[in-house]
């Protein structure tokens, strides 16, 4: 018999359980172990119909795995990954044999894909088998052919956004190669976790210093038919112009490609359903592959329906503040029955529903039961803490001591209803204490404040963050770019000094809008409510 190559058996696991011995050792003595699929039919004649396919896509496995040594190169452009293999196959469930599965392969049509794709440790890659989804598929044509993507989106009669979404999910897979994003965290003020960490230092997710996305929460006006008790502005300011609203809209666009990264206009206010170009805005964000989100007050079915003809928006986030009594004191008589049938109407649509609540001292009771009487009626809920701003600072904010019971409370809930979602950065120190994974924090990546987020208003004025008097620059005079790159902003990204050496720094941070909103300094002080047992010794000037 040939003698069998290095690890040709660990290559062929699942073809040499489906021979058998007696059929292996008359195909090792065939010695040619490249042309193994293309033997079987001779040599082991008995062996099912589907067995040929499935050494195929072991074969293709093989070489992926020695092709993906080299690594991977640095694309300037969206490519294919060059260790990929399309394998069109005539069974289902090949790939499922190949991860030791032992449900034998159905007759059918499909494309079996063979890829590599980097790991966590960036010495080792993974080889992946799946089956190809139409998805798939379509972003690999669309990336291999340089199909323009508003072609595609006018053939799927969807918005460029869902097109560009797309291809991001198939990047994440790693089918594709995409240039890295440019948001990045700067390492002197969130360095990266030692690889040699010890068992009690929490597992910062991998995700944590780069962002794929950027949001500009837009402020296009200042009118409002409510008058909330903690509005923190309700300074006048004009209307955003139409031509000011494009020539920012298509500003946005290019800085999200400049960056390489997903770009997002979240619509707000006031409330934004009420600027007379609300629409045109809506429209032209979609026509720049934008994916679009409000922040808004519940509306008409008319007024719905037209934004849904132009496209669907990420989310449609409304605000309660408690129970009926407690929140129509807040908002106005009516809102709270208001807001559940305009839920209730998203739901029909099938347009994604957040409902946010601004935490005061006066409805931290009321956190839990709304969530319950939520269930089904919002597809996510969660809370900010009050930045005692503007009319805010009439109110009280919640206490701190007893702040962490709270946390514990609402994490044990979460746990029952599947609707509630973390923004509070503080999740993070009692998931760490706890063991367990930490969550990204406020904006995915802690405070994100002129990271992966901007704030813009009807003046042009931008701020790092809405929730406090944050200035950064103005689009009225500067680009998004120049604003993103100078020094206030950067000084925003950097965060409080006072977390400087915590372990959950990079998903943490506290909220430096609660920090300012008690008249405190963001930059050198703790958020008061952090009681983070593992966090750096209190500074005096604290």
């Amino acid at each position: 018999m040939t003698d069998m190559p290095p690890n040709i058996e660990q290559q062929f696991q699942a073809t040499r359980r489906a021979l058998g011995q007696a059929a292996w050792e008359r195909l090792a003595a065939a010695g040619n172990w490249q042309a193994l699929p293309e033997l079987i039919a001779e040599h082991a004649p008995e062996a099912p119909a589907w067995v040929a396919e499935l050494a195929a896509v072991e074969r293709a496995c093989a070489q992926v795995r020695r092709r993906a040594d080299s690594g991977f190169p640095v694309v300037e452009a969206m490519a294919v990954n060059p260790a990929l293999q399309l394998l069109p196959v005539s069974w289902r469930g090949l790939p499922d044999m190949v991860r030791g599965g032992d449900a034998e392969p159905q007759p059918g049509e499909a494309f079996v894909l063979v890829w590599a794709s980097p790991a966590e440790d960036a010495h080792n890659v993974l080889i992946r088998c799946e089956e190809a989804t139409s998805e798939d598929l379509l972003a690999l044509k669309v990336v291999a052919e340089d199909i323009p993507l508003e072609e595609v989106a006018r053939e799927a009669l969807a918005p460029a956004a869902a097109v560009k979404a797309l291809l991001r999910r198939v990047v994440d897979k790693g089918l594709l190669l995409a240039p890295a994003s440019r948001i990045v965290r700067d390492p002197a003020s969130h360095p990266r976790p030692h690889a040699d960490r010890e068992e009690s230092v929490p597992a910062i997710p991998v995700d944590a210093f780069v962002s794929q996305s950027f949001v500009l929460q837009w402020h296009i006006t200042q009118r409002c038919d409510l008058h909330c008790k903690h509005c923190y502005d309700r300074s006048e300011r004009g209307d955003v112009s139409l031509d000011d609203g494009l020539r920012l809209l298509d500003d946005l666009a290019g800085f999200c490609e400049d960056r390489h990264v997903l770009g997002q206009a979240t619509f707000t206010g006031g409330n934004p359903l009420l600027h007379p170009h609300f629409l045109d805005f809506y429209a032209a964000a979609v026509e720049r592959g934008l994916a679009v989100a409000l922040l808004a007050n519940p509306c008409g079915e008319k007024q719905l329906d037209a934004m849904l003809d132009i496209a669907m928006p990420a989310y449609f986030q409304v605000s309660l503040e408690g129970l009926e009594e407690h929140n129509d004191a807040i908002r106005g008589p009516g809102h709270f029955r208001r807001t559940l049938a305009f839920l209730e109407l998203l739901g029909e649509r099938g347009v994604p529903s957040q409902v946010m609540l601004t935490l005061t001292r006066g409805n931290k009771d009321q956190v839990i039961p709304l969530a319950r009487a939520l269930h089904g009626l919002a597809d996510t809920f969660t809370f900010n803490r009050l930045a005692p701003v503007g009319e805010g600072a009439a109110l009280a904010c919640a206490d701190t001591a007893g702040y962490a019971s709270f946390l514990r409370e609402y994490l044990e809930e979460a746990g029952r209803l599947g609707h509630l979602s973390f923004k509070d950065n503080h999740f993070n120190a009692l998931r760490s204490e706890l063991g367990a994974s930490l969550s990204g924090g406020c904006t995915g990546f802690g405070c994100g404040a002129a990271f992966n987020f901007l704030a813009v208003l009807s003046d042009g004025a931008v701020h790092a963050c809405r929730k406090m008097h944050s200035p950064v620059g103005s689009v009225a005079s500067q680009s998004l770019a120049e604003v993103y790159d100078g020094g206030q902003a950067a000084a925003y990204r950097r965060g409080s000094a006072a977390c400087a050496g915590c372990n959950i720094r990079p998903v943490c941070g506290g909220c430096m809008a609660v920090v300012a909103g008690l008249g405190l300094d963001p930059f050198t002080t703790r958020d008061p409510y952090c009681f983070y047992k593992s966090a750096p010794p209190i500074n005096a000037s604290e």
